[in-house]
């Protein structure tokens, strides 16, 4: 049996395992590996990290996000 395995540290040390079964293709296990890579929100967090962001700018950003959801429930918009 064959282990793909990438380790990444950021805040932590963790690593992302995906078990290769005997007869599935490379392709399948990629594709497991990265939705697993994709939940962990690494990518994410590293595009948010590129450039400071000041508190203000992020409640700003909270506050934004929180009225167009709540107009969004309330059918004031449709979803883009």
């Amino acid at each position: 049996m064959k282990i793909l395995t990438l380790q990444l540290i950021l805040k932590k040390d963790f690593m992302i395992i995906v078990q290769v079964k005997e007869g599935e293709s490379i392709d399948k296990a990629l594709k497991r590996y990265k939705r697993k890579f994709e939940k962990t929100g690494i990518m994410k967090e590293l595009r948010e990290r590129k450039a400071y962001k000041k508190p203000s700018e992020r409640r700003r950003e909270i506050v934004g996000r929180a009225m167009y959801i709540q107009k969004l429930q309330l059918g004031l918009i449709k979803k883009k």
